[in-house]
């Protein structure tokens, strides 16, 4: 799933060749026979039931096509959740780490692509398989044709190119960045006697150029979070090791500030921008819309009454699961990752914590991300190791328990 993205990518499908993975993960977890889910699991499960009730909303063949994609990828995600939660022994904890570790270095790989090669394109295989009509549709004309950052040369607005590789969307980008990050740091506790810590370490700031120059002002609010919270705990556990080590990455972040032209970029795109503007009357639209269908929305987003800005049930993962499947939906979707946060709140061990972080930053999130199917996915591998039995009592291998005893 994560260490061959960038085929994934360069093929065309993406997260969409995530689905067939599933079926895989399905095959092994029948054969293995004995599955177990955690308390608290049949939230999610009733999620899943009242979407695809909200089918009844479709109205046109092309959103009942759009809704079975999304209903594969909710699927997939609770496939993915219950693979990990499962294989307690294969998928260990510095094991799964280790591997979204390999996945943020490429997406901040992809970052630097799109901020070196803005206008850099890959014409991909992915639309030979498909007529003329369907590779029209705007979802799989951005598979056919890989781009590595939003920009518009020609456009009115003069706005820098922001990187986006290897996701469609410049937003995509910043969430995925947040929500490893704070895995990668707690990594680094782990393997902070061995080789890959320097060069890991060296990493980090280095991944700061791409992710200031997305101006992912929502990104920006998912890290700081995720630096508060974690100096909260660290500060009411009395750890002096983990306080210096978020002040040490707190210096690192202001000193890329000062030397990055930021602030000014930040600066003009607000100016020059209405985006904070249309997502506001975007979200008051859609929230009045609901209101006509609450209990089972309208199945997909629709075009917004307004022609210049975005359909409604878009820009944010709790405004499409509103939108599109009412009230109740949202409800429950939210609630299941509240409760897996609640669930994981007295995790311990380095990488424990930072995916009890990484499921507030993505609570947060949800409001203005559209978190399908990454971010998503993240937030179910960050449950389900947080999760499993004993998960708050000690860590799985001795190497992390040597390194939990050096964080405290």
């Amino acid at each position: 799933m994560f260490v061959l993205f960038p085929l994934w990518w360069l093929l065309g499908p993406g997260e969409a060749v995530w689905i067939g993975l599933a079926a895989v993960m399905v095959f092994y977890l029948a054969r293995h026979g004995h599955v177990e889910v955690p308390r608290g699991f049949g939230i999610w499960l009733l999620f899943l039931v009242w979407m695809a009730c909200s089918v009844v909303g479709i109205d046109t063949g092309g959103r009942l096509l759009g809704f079975l994609y999304r209903a594969l990828l909710y699927l997939t995600v609770t496939v993915v959740f219950v693979y990990v939660y499962n294989a307690r022994s294969r998928l260990t904890v510095r094991y799964v780490a280790g591997v979204l570790t390999v996945f943020w270095l490429i997406v901040v790989a992809g970052g630097y692509l799109g901020v070196l090669v803005p206008l850099f394109t890959v014409h991909t295989p992915f639309g030979l398989l498909f007529s003329p009509t369907i590779s029209s549709n705007e979802l799989v004309q951005e598979m056919v044709v890989r781009r590595v950052s939003q920009y518009n040369p020609t456009g009115w607005l003069k706005l820098d190119p922001r990187p986006s590789a290897p996701f469609l969307y410049t937003n995509g980008w910043g969430n995925a960045y947040s929500m490893l990050t704070p895995i990668v740091v707690g990594y680094l506790v782990l393997v902070r006697r061995e080789r890959r810590f320097w060069w890991l370490l060296l990493a980090i700031p280095v991944s700061f150029v791409p992710a200031f120059l997305t101006l992912n002002r929502g990104m920006f609010i998912g890290l700081g979070l995720a630096v508060v919270y974690v100096s909260v705990r660290a500060i009411a556990r009395g750890s002096l090791k983990a306080i210096l080590m978020v002040a040490g990455l707190v210096m690192l972040v202001a000193v890329a500030f000062a030397v990055l032209p930021i602030e000014q970029r930040l600066t003009d795109r607000v100016e020059m921008s209405s985006s904070t503007q249309d997502r506001a009357s975007l979200y008051a639209e859609t929230f009045t819309r609901t209101l006509d269908s609450p209990l089972f929305g309208y199945g997909a987003p629709r075009p917004s009454a307004s022609p210049y800005i975005p359909a409604a049930g878009t820009q944010g993962q709790v405004w499409m699961v509103m939108f599109s499947h009412g009230f109740p939906a949202v409800i429950l979707f939210m609630g299941w990752l509240v409760w897996a946060f609640c669930a994981s709140f007295r995790a311990r061990d380095p990488v424990r914590v930072a995916c009890n972080t990484v499921l507030l930053v993505v609570i947060v999130e949800s409001a203005y991300y559209g978190i399908m199917a990454t971010g998503l996915s993240l937030a179910m591998i960050a449950a389900a190791l947080t999760m499993r039995p004993g998960s708050d009592r000690a860590p799985e291998t001795q190497a992390e328990l040597s390194s939990v005893r050096r964080l405290h």
